[in-house]
């Protein structure tokens, strides 16, 4: 079965504990979710057809030893668990950028799973898959993109009721154009939660162009 690729390029990861790193990016088509402000929706359908070989191929092009397997919803594609582990088996650092949504405890223990928990401004807080959180490590991250006062709240409540801190780090994140950066990490600040404050590296470089 063929994996379905909407791109694969180099850039500097923008995200997560290894914002800044260069880093080869493999986002995989479709997504079952539609997040209010999802900034990638050019990977909802479609995508090229490509095989394991030929992705390893492409991603050996580039002088990075970090690999990030994202989308859409990587994990939506069968083919993504044996990408990732034959990424492993080569010799990279591969991290796995996924919504919550679907089950993460097939994929291979070596690679770095960065969670979504999808707050109500998302339009998309019901699909959590809470039986994922007794699955995740320390090698792990859970973020939490913020659009709103509420969304904040709400994943403040989340960080206390399931100690998502002692799981793993946890990343707030703003919605661009929705919250202040500066609003939230106030807020972060003034209840003096155990989480990281990020924002995309990628995005104050480049914006929103597509492939970085």
């Amino acid at each position: 079965m063929a994996l379905r690729i909407t791109e694969i390029f180099f850039s500097l990861q923008g995200e997560a504990s290894r914002a800044g790193l260069p880093t080869v990016f493999v986002r995989l088509a479709g997504c079952p979710l539609r997040c209010v402000w999802c900034d990638t929706t050019h990977s909802f359908t479609g995508g090229e057809p490509a095989t394991i070989a030929s992705v390893l191929a492409e991603v050996a092009k580039y002088p990075a030893r970090q690999v990030c397997v994202t989308g859409g919803e990587p994990l939506s594609q069968k083919e993504c668990l044996p990408l990732l582990s034959a990424l492993c088996d080569a010799g990279y650092d591969v991290s796995l950028e996924t919504s919550g949504a679907l089950d993460i405890a097939a994929v291979d223990p070596r690679v770095s799973r960065i969670m979504d928990l999808k707050a109500p401004d998302s339009g998309e807080s019901a699909k959590n898959r809470w039986e994922n959180l007794p699955a995740l490590n320390r090698r792990d991250e859970i973020k939490i993109v913020i659009a709103s006062r509420l969304d904040y709240e709400w994943a403040r409540e989340m960080l206390r009721q399931h100690r998502l801190d002692e799981l793993c780090p946890v990343l707030f994140s703003p919605a661009q154009g929705l919250v202040e950066p500066t609003a939230l990490a106030e807020w972060i600040l003034e209840d003096g939660l155990n989480v990281r404050f990020q924002m995309q590296l990628h995005k104050l470089l480049w914006g929103n162009m597509i492939g970085k």
